[in-house]
């Protein structure tokens, strides 16, 4: 081990002489990094390796060579590159190299070593850290993707690009990723020979026999690979990502054409053919361009009225619940244009309001447009219409929280008589586990819109709830109710009643202290004894007790929470708490010092 550290220390020697030699380093600095340098070198001949070890080193190699960069550019010189710099890079491409070996699966080590050099330009190394990381890993196509453009971009190889597309295409045949953007590749290759075929007919060189192939300049390398892709990856979404690709470029008509001719023949069956196609007549220019507001406003509605016709030839032959999906989408975006024209405003309102009505009587209206529904209805003054809709969408999803929510509140803005019994029939039919959001909803209406001995009532049922999450939120805001309604009284009995009840709740201690503490400043401003420091001291014993309670059953009876033995613990815990002599300890004694719960320490009086 110590003849391979030395011989690589005696391989920097050439390197420090000209450091030091060209006053880029001083001969201190030198020593200092040849020591540190044979530090890391014996680390990695360790019996036991570590990868942190190796990217130390690697670490510590770079910011060399930053610093080499940086004082050049201080002192102007840019000479003895090959001696300096060229011999660090070769080390650190050689470390990299021996980690990338012992740890072949770490993919970010070898991105890593991608990302090095590209930075540093050592473009015959990327190649080969390329091929042998695809050789370890081939089953990532977006390691082929990396590499292909890589060869394309950085080395100017489409030959190359496209000989690892289709290397990978043999490891992914129905790759959609890889597909699209060996689709783009062959685009960009056109795009690049037609701009040398533009400049040298600009400048008018004689190139010899060379000529360029029309097919080529024309895409048709794009469109072979675009009749492969749609051969064994079906789907209107991909074609639509390929067509999407091709609109990019301005050569590229007649494989739009093609593209789109395929779609209406082959994908007349799902609903993004027929959204694409509806769309696309709105970017169609008929005749030239109006100039006033007026005209514009007055050609935009013909556009859309062509769109409408595309959607709904659609739903005669697919009426399904994507397919209504896309229409009511792309009236909704119309609605929330702006426009300056009333009459352009109200029709594309009308004809909103008329497909989600369709939509609904069809059962194919989805749940998220119900809310989009209603606002439109809100805002145009119609109740009676609104209050329909909310009591319709309930009977669409029965079972949903969220438009049981969404009716509730529109119910309660639209000051209905009929709120309370909704309430009740919403938590009828959702679930259980998952109807906290309408307790706080009802919670929220009851306490301004019912009189104090309905609302104490509700919170009376919210507490028997089965759920814990519900009476947990229910007691929270029994308590802050009764604080609001009735004072500190009022708060003080509420908490006394259901600071035993189960399930515990945290917040309701820590917000009864919070009073406590309220209370007490209140008093002492005003001279008095400080009387309720014994009732949170209380408070404090009975959020401990109840904290060691709970984990008492969850940890020792996790089947039996109310059996007798949790019972008895339960009996015993509360005891010891409550019985336990008032003593002052030392402070190194102190309960804080051993781990204790810093809440009790924090924010004893």
């Amino acid at each position: 081990m110590a003849e391979i550290v030395q011989q690589r220390i005696e391989n920097r020697i050439p390197e420090l002489e000209q450091l030091e030699r060209v006053g880029l380093f001083s001969k201190k600095e030198v020593k200092s990094l040849l020591k540190r340098a044979t530090a890391l070198e014996y680390k990695l001949h360790r019996l036991i390796i570590t990868k942190v070890d190796f990217i130390a080193y690697i670490q510590y190699e770079i910011n060399v060579l930053e610093l080499i960069k940086k004082r050049r550019s201080r002192i102007g010189y840019q000479f003895k590159r090959e001696e300096i710099e060229f011999s660090i890079i070769s080390r650190i491409n050689n470390i990299f190299r021996r980690a990338t070996t012992k740890w072949k699966d770490d993919v970010q080590l070898w991105l890593s070593h991608i990302a090095f050099c590209k930075k540093w330009n050592t473009q015959g190394e990327l190649s080969k850290v390329f091929s042998s990381m695809l050789a370890i890993h081939p089953e990532k196509p977006a390691l082929w993707i990396m590499a292909a453009k890589s060869e394309l971009e950085d080395r100017n190889s489409s030959e190359s690009a496209r000989h690892l597309f289709l290397r990978a295409l043999r490891f992914h045949p129905e790759s959609k990723k890889v597909y699209q953007e060996y689709f783009r590749m062959e685009l960009l290759h056109t795009e690049k020979l037609r701009k040398q075929q533009k400049k040298l007919e600009q400048a008018e060189m004689d190139v010899g026999g060379y000529e360029f192939s029309p097919e080529i300049m024309t895409g048709k390398l794009a469109e072979v690979v675009y009749r492969d892709a749609s051969g064994k990856i079906q789907g209107a979404d991909f074609i639509l990502s390929l067509l999407t690709i091709a609109a990019i470029f301005d050569f590229t008509k007649d494989l739009q054409d093609t593209i789109i001719q395929d779609l209406q023949s082959k994908h007349t069956d799902d609903s993004l053919t027929w959204d694409f196609m509806a769309k696309r007549e709105l970017g169609a220019t008929v005749g030239e361009e109006l100039q006033s507001a007026k005209g514009r406003a007055s050609d935009m509605a013909r556009r859309e009225e062509r769109c409408y016709q595309v959607y709904e030839e659609g739903l005669n032959s697919l009426s399904t619940e994507a397919m209504w999906a896309c229409y009511v989408s792309f009236c909704l975006e119309r609605f929330k244009r702006k426009t300056n024209v009333q009459q352009l405003k109200e029709k594309r309102q009308e004809r909103l309001l008329a497909v989600l009505q369709r939509a609904h009587d069809s059962s194919l209206l989805k749940e998220d447009f119900y809310k989009n529904w209603l606002q439109v209805l809100l805002s145009s003054g119609d109740s009676e219409q609104t209050a329909a809709v909310a009591m319709a969408a309930t009977q669409r999803y029965r079972q949903s929280v969220d438009v049981w929510c969404l009716a509730l509140q529109t119910m309660v803005r639209l000051g209905s008589g009929a709120t309370g019994k909704l309430f009740q029939d919403a938590l009828t039919h959702v679930n259980p586990k998952s109807s906290l959001p309408l307790w706080q909803l009802q919670v929220e209406w009851s306490m301004t819109s019912q009189s104090p001995e309905a609302t104490e009532a509700l919170f009376q049922r919210g507490l028997l709830s089965a759920v814990p999450a519900v009476s947990m939120e229910i007691k929270e805001k029994y308590l802050d109710w009764s604080f609001g309604a009735g004072g500190y009284k009022k708060a003080r009995k509420t908490f006394t009643s259901l600071h035993e009840n189960r399930p515990f709740s945290k917040a309701f201690f820590t917000r009864m202290i919070q009073m406590e503490k309220d209370q007490v400043s209140r008093v002492t401003m005003y001279g008095e004894t400080r009387t309720n420091q014994n009732q949170i001291k209380c408070i404090y014993k009975a959020l401990l007790t109840s904290t060691d309670i709970a984990k008492c059953c969850t940890e020792t009876q996790p089947k039996t929470p109310n059996s007798k033995q949790c019972r008895s613990r339960s009996t015993v815990a509360r005891k010891n708490s409550l019985e336990r002599p008032e003593f002052r300890k030392k402070p190194s004694e102190e309960p804080g010092y051993e781990g204790w719960p810093d809440l009790f320490w924090l924010c004893r009086v």
